[in-house]
Formats: C-alpha cells, sequence, structure tokens
C-alpha cells in the first residue's frame, strides 16, 4: 500500500465517537497516537522520515483536534478498545507498528496486552508505567478545574509548557505554539476530560508488562523524572521482548523536541523488526 499524494484525511468510527486521521507513507501501517496536551500535528516534524518505511496512520486522539470532543470520563482501558476498533478498520493483515507519545503510550501498552494480535510492535516514548504522585495529583485536579472553567489561561499553558519541554525548548515559540495551537482548538472542557481521564485517574501499568507479547522499544528523554532511564530499564525487563533508548535533550515530547533523533530510533527498530 502506498499513499504518496496530499495526505488524505479520514475518520474512524468509534466507541468514542469519531476519530481524525491523515493516512501517508508507503508499506505496513504504522498507527501513531499522540500525548496530552497536543494533537496529531506533533508529529510532523518526523512524518517525512517514517512514511518512508510505513503507511502512517496518524490519530487525533478523543478529545482533540478533528476528533469528537470528550464529554464524559474515560479511560486508558476503552482508549485501547478505540485502538483496536481502528486496526480492525484498517484492514490489511490486522496489525499495526504502534507508536505512541507519553498517553499513546499507555494506551499502546493496553492494546497490546489486551488485543495482542493487533499490535505487530510497539514503541512508547516517555510513557511513564505508574501512577502520578498524590501531591501531584491534587495540584493536577485544582489545575484542571482551572482549565475546565477558564480553558488554557497563560498561567496554565506555561505549566504545561514546562512539563513538556526541556527549559531551553520551552522558550522555543515554534515548540510551544504545538502546545497552544492544540489547546485551542477545542473546547476547554474536552481537554480538561482528557486531563482527568488519562493523567488523574492514571492507574498504574506495570502488571501489564509481561503480557507485552510484541517486540517493544521504550523511549526516554534524559530530562523526565517520572520516566528516568533507571525507571524505564526496570520497566523494559518485565517485558518479554523489549529494548530500550534515551534521547539526550529532551523532556516529554520527544517528536517536537528531537524529531531526528527519534525518527532515527524508530527507523533502525524497524529496520531490526523487518529483518527478523
Amino acid at each position: 500500500m502506498e499513499h504518496t499524494d496530499a495526505p488524505p484525511q479520514t475518520r474512524f468510527r468509534t466507541s468514542l465517537g469519531e476519530i481524525a486521521a491523515t493516512i501517508v507513507g508507503r508499506g505496513p501501517y504504522a498507527l501513531l497516537w499522540h500525548g496530552m496536551f497536543v494533537d496529531g500535528n506533533s508529529w510532523g516534524s518526523v512524518v517525512r522520515e517514517l512514511a518512508a518505511h510505513r503507511t502512517l496512520v496518524i490519530l487525533d486522539g478523543p478529545g482533540y483536534g478533528a476528533s469528537a470532543h470528550l464529554t464524559r470520563v474515560s479511560s486508558i482501558e476503552e482508549c485501547a478498545e478505540v485502538g483496536a476498533e481502528i486496526i480492525e478498520q484498517l484492514g490489511g493483515d490486522g496489525r499495526v507498528d504502534w507508536v505512541g507519545t507519553a498517553w499513546g503510550g499507555h494506551v499502546g501498552m493496553a492494546v497490546s496486552a489486551l488485543f495482542p494480535r493487533s499490535i505487530r510492535s510497539l514503541i512508547a516514548i516517555s510513557s511513564p508505567v505508574e501512577p502520578i504522585d498524590p501531591v501531584f495529583r491534587i495540584k493536577l485536579i485544582i489545575a484542571n478545574q482551572v482549565l475546565a472553567h477558564f480553558g488554557p489561561i497563560a498561567h496554565l499553558r506555561h505549566v504545561i509548557h514546562d512539563a513538556q519541554l526541556i527549559p531551553a525548548h520551552a522558550k522555543d515559540r515554534a515548540m510551544t505554539d504545538v502546545i497552544d495551537t492544540a489547546l485551542t482548538r477545542v473546547p476547554r472542557r474536552s481537554v480538561a476530560a482528557t486531563v482527568t481521564s488519562f493523567i488523574v485517574n492514571r492507574a498504574d501499568a506495570t502488571h501489564r508488562l509481561p503480557r507485552i507479547q510484541a517486540p517493544t522499544l521504550l523511549v526516554a528523554g534524559d530530562d523526565r523524572g517520572e520516566w528516568s532511564p533507571e525507571v524505564m530499564e526496570a520497566a523494559a525487563a518485565l517485558i518479554p521482548d523489549a529494548q530500550t533508548r534515551v534521547i539526550a535533550g529532551a523532556r516529554t515530547l520527544l517528536p517536537v523536541e528531537r524529531p531526528a533523533e527519534l525518527a532515527a530510533e524508530i527507523v533502525a527498530f524497524w529496520a531490526r523488526l523487518d529483518a527478523r
């Protein structure tokens, strides 16, 4: 399969409403699911390199971009069902190479454990498997109430920039615009519902790791405390077939912060997979 003209836009009917996607590239399907506070456009700087090796299905996750707004509390497990529904609608051999950042990595882990026949391989980028710190959780609940009522005001945007980007990148307008544009594209209550569903209520996913049978690559930036290289290595040790990589000069939003380095790691992983 090859998509070489202007990237076609499509929509998938799922249990969380219609999910928008852009499809571009050639070869087997790879499904790209972004992290929190951004949308499918956050993959923009890696698309050209990755599309030479896979047919990319670049989603706007539930509640973001052109996808259906999130109007209720959901869960990572429900997102996994959405992922499996999309993979089934794609056809082909019924499997994809899953690439997810943060939230997208959490969903990919759940799909891999719950719907193993749907996943050819898994790449989870900056996706800590433990729940958030209880003290931070309380602060996040308060901040999310502000977001739900007043939208992404300047103070909240700056807090998000600092969580997603290393200090030097948080001053880079091109990088922060990826976040700000995504936050202002959709209703504030939709974004707030995603925060409650996929961060505040995030449960420990460690128990799923031994059930992931697909070849897996875990990736961390060198400046995300809760997903340090050491924590990532401990998680990888629980997955039967896992590799790890650390990319310097990045925090959470690696496709934006270090696109060339990330794309190189993804392509190399796929090449090793294809050579098996």
